[in-house]
């Protein structure tokens, strides 16, 4: 006869939800601990918090005795009254649409860069015209649009002209210091490692202090750049600097065999660099790039030290006002929620790049 085997009766945490919390949650002593911890820290934070933001706030933007009167709850009052000043700053009130419009554009040319879709030369025609409109409806004076100097940009559109156009002239430019920096050839490699070991050295801060007083000094007589195109000009050298090394990071894990097999191809060095190495160095680098990206969108705050009201400092102008004095918390969690969305985009994105390409792999 054929022996029987006797099967264990099936346990409630083999399968199911129950089974899905004792495997994530509580399948060793730590981690069980870890996640008493988390609750209570939860249960502890999160009503206090949700009564903050929620129950005890105050909406009514009628007037601020509200506000006064509260003692555990936001003043939403503040948004609501100043939400125009946060994200555009000092921009005319009455032509506030041409910014709302700019907002849009930035989101639809972050689209479509991120498309793989797009990846070719498509991409130089779209920006172009995404500069010309975005520049047309910021400054005006074409089309019957009042003239707006960008000394009254502000606010979100502002923080969006520096970081995206940041990213997007220092890229390139990156891409030339990292294999300037790679170069046989002893003048370019010393001017490229000059370059990004001085720029490395200082923190943006002064790069900004520089750019906004002494870069006037080295123009010609007569000839004078704006604070914006100063701040903008110190943005892309910093970023650049930077993402040159991650590049450079890329282009040193790239194996020897790759080299030559392109050179075995009978390619040139563009055609090596451009078709072989560089592509498979920007897809290891998408990560530690990303990050640089993001510190660079965060680090645009730091312009209001030379008195360009970006989000930052439109938030701090919105509380100025003495009826409002109090409200200072509200208006940066406000623009925190808008850096942490872009953020947080930028990070959702770089995954499923890195996702995408490494199903590419498998196939």
């Amino acid at each position: 006869m054929a022996a029987v085997t006797a099967r264990a009766p099936k346990s409630m945490f083999d399968s199911g939800l129950p089974g899905w919390i004792y495997r994530r949650l509580f399948s060793s002593p730590s981690n069980a601990l870890i996640t008493i911890l988390l609750v209570w820290l939860a249960l502890m934070t999160v009503p206090a918090a949700f009564d903050w933001l929620v129950i005890s706030s105050v909406f009514d933007a009628e007037g601020t005795r509200a506000c006064r009167a509260i003692d555990n709850g936001a003043c939403w009052a503040l948004i609501l009254e100043k939400h125009r000043l946060i994200l555009f700053g000092l921009y005319p009130y009455d032509q506030q649409w041409r910014p709302s419009i700019v907002v849009g554009l930035f989101l639809v040319l972050i689209g479509v860069s991120c498309s793989r879709r797009f990846w070719n030369l498509s991409l130089v025609p779209i920006w172009i015209v995404g500069i010309v409109a975005i520049a047309g409806l910021m400054w005006g004076g074409v089309l019957g649009l009042t003239f707006v100097p960008n000394e009254r940009w502000g606010g979100l559109p502002l923080t969006l002209i520096l970081s995206v156009f940041g990213m997007a002239f220092a890229f390139p430019l990156a891409i030339l210091l990292a294999l300037g920096r790679r170069s046989d050839l002893p003048i370019i490699k010393t001017i490229c490692v000059t370059y990004i070991e001085l720029i490395r050295g200082v923190p943006l801060i002064s790069l900004l202090f520089m750019a906004s007083v002494m870069f006037p000094l080295f123009l010609p007589e007569g000839m004078s750049i704006d604070k914006l195109l100063r701040a903008q000009i110190a943005i892309i050298m910093f970023a650049a600097a930077y993402q040159a090394e991650v590049i450079r990071g890329g282009l040193q894990a790239i194996s020897k065999g790759q080299y030559e097999a392109a050179e075995a191809l009978g390619l040139g060095y563009w055609q090596k660099t451009g078709f072989v190495i560089l592509p498979q160095a920007l897809r290891i680098v998408i990560p530690p790039m990303v990050n640089s990206l993001i510190a660079l969108f965060k680090d645009t705050s730091l312009v209001v030290i030379i008195g360009l009201y970006d989000l930052m400092n439109a938030a701090k102008a919105s509380f100025v006002d003495p009826a409002w004095r109090g409200a200072s918390l509200e208006a940066y969690v406000f623009i925190g929620a808008i850096y942490f969305l872009f953020c947080f985009f930028m990070s959702k994105y770089s995954q499923a790049l890195e996702a995408g390409f490494a199903r590419a792999e498998k196939r």
